[in-house]
């Protein structure tokens, strides 16, 4: 089975620092894994964000691209048309659009967000 990441499951996974890394760099182990080009754009700003991780911008893009080759994850292409997500907070949008995604997909979309009602969505456990 392949996972896609959400930001927070590859936020957790690649910076040490994180509360949850263990937890998700576990979890990882033996998994195939893919992004998309959601999910890499939402690392960048988050790990750059100075209220966040506050990270340079090449670290940050260092640390993906690194991870990416680790675990030789793959890339999908985010080809669902957006307007095709059931979410109904704003909240939602990005988790529903990418659980979606992977519906389409046949796959999982692996995440550490609680509460996501979707069949395609397995937690980082």
């Amino acid at each position: 089975m392949k996972y896609l990441l959400d930001v927070n499951a590859l936020i957790s996974a690649i910076w040490k620092n994180h509360p949850d890394h263990t937890k998700a760099d576990e979890w990882l182990e033996g998994k195939e894994l893919a992004t998309c080009p959601l999910s890499q754009l939402g690392f960048l700003p988050v790990s750059t964000n100075p209220k966040a991780l506050n990270s340079e911008m090449a670290t940050a893009h260092q640390l993906l691209e690194e991870f990416l080759q680790k675990h030789r994850s793959q890339f999908v292409a985010d080809d669902p048309a957006p307007l095709k997500s059931s979410a109904q907070k704003s909240e939602q949008v990005t988790d529903s659009y990418l659980a979606e995604l992977e519906a389409t997909k046949g796959t999982k979309f692996a995440t550490l967000d609680q509460g996501i009602a979707h069949n395609a969505v397995e937690m980082m456990r």
